[in-house]
C-alpha cells in the first residue's frame, strides 16, 4: 500500500513537471508572436511565463529590451502573483520602456505619459506602477470626466538595478534611483536617490546601501 502511495505522488511530481516544461516551451516559441500581434516592440528573446495583458492606444509604444522577463502564473514565481503582468498605454503616444534583463512579476504598468524602467531591475509580485491620477481631483463630475488636462500625470523612471519589493505602488512623479531597495508593500510618491533602502506609506529612505 505504502509503495502505490509513493508511485502515485512520484507520477503527480512527474506529470507536473512534465506539463510545466510543455508549458514554458510554448510561452518561449510563442510569445515573440503574441507581442508582435499586440504591437509590442522587443529586442533579444523575452521570456514570457503566462501571456501579459496588453493594451495600447494609438501612436504609442511598448519596448522591452533583450532577456526582460514577464511572468504572469504563479506556478512559475515562489510568491505567486493575483493577476498577469498588464501593461498599459493610456494615451496618444505614451510609452512603457523595461531595459534588458529586468524582470515582472504580475507587474501593474500604467502610462499616459510616460514609464521606464532600466535595467537588470527587480519587481516583486503584483508591483503596481502608473505615472496619472486616472481621474481628476476636482469634485464636480470626477467619475465621468476623463478631460485628460484635468487629470494629473507625471512620468516615473526607475534607473538600472532597482528591487522593488512585493505589492509595493510606484505613484507618478517619481524617480527610483540606481540600484536602490524598496520594501515590500511600500508606497513611493516621492523620488528615491541611488543605492538607498526605502519602505513605509509613504516611503523613506530608511539606510542607504554599501558599495
Amino acid at each position: 500500500m505504502k509503495c502505490a502511495h509513493m508511485l502515485l505522488i512520484w507520477l503527480y511530481k512527474l506529470i507536473t513537471r512534465t506539463h510545466n516544461a510543455l508549458l514554458s516551451r510554448w510561452w518561449q516559441l510563442s510569445g515573440g508572436l503574441f507581442l508582435k500581434m499586440h504591437g509590442v516592440s522587443y529586442q533579444g528573446k523575452p521570456r514570457l511565463y503566462g501571456y501579459p495583458i496588453i493594451s495600447m492606444q494609438p501612436t504609442s509604444q511598448i519596448i522591452l529590451e533583450d532577456a526582460v522577463v514577464l511572468c504572469s502564473d504563479s506556478r512559475f514565481t515562489a510568491l505567486g502573483v493575483a493577476r498577469p503582468v498588464i501593461l498599459r498605454t493610456l494615451r496618444p503616444n505614451a510609452r512603457i520602456s523595461i531595459g534588458a534583463d529586468s524582470g515582472l512579476s504580475g507587474t501593474v504598468i500604467c502610462a499616459a505619459l510616460s514609464v521606464e524602467i532600466g535595467a537588470q531591475c527587480l519587481l516583486g509580485a503584483d508591483v503596481q506602477i502608473f505615472d496619472t491620477d486616472f481621474h481628476k481631483l476636482a469634485p464636480e463630475n470626477r467619475r465621468h470626466d476623463n478631460d485628460a488636462e484635468q487629470i494629473q500625470s507625471s512620468p516615473v523612471v526607475i534607473e538600472d538595478n532597482v528591487f522593488i519589493g512585493a505589492g509595493s505602488k510606484i505613484l507618478k512623479g517619481v524617480r527610483i534611483g540606481k540600484n536602490s531597495v524598496i520594501g515590500a508593500g511600500s508606497i513611493v510618491c516621492k523620488d528615491i536617490p541611488a543605492n538607498s533602502i526605502a519602505a513605509g506609506n509613504p516611503a523613506r529612505v530608511i539606510a542607504e546601501l554599501s558599495n
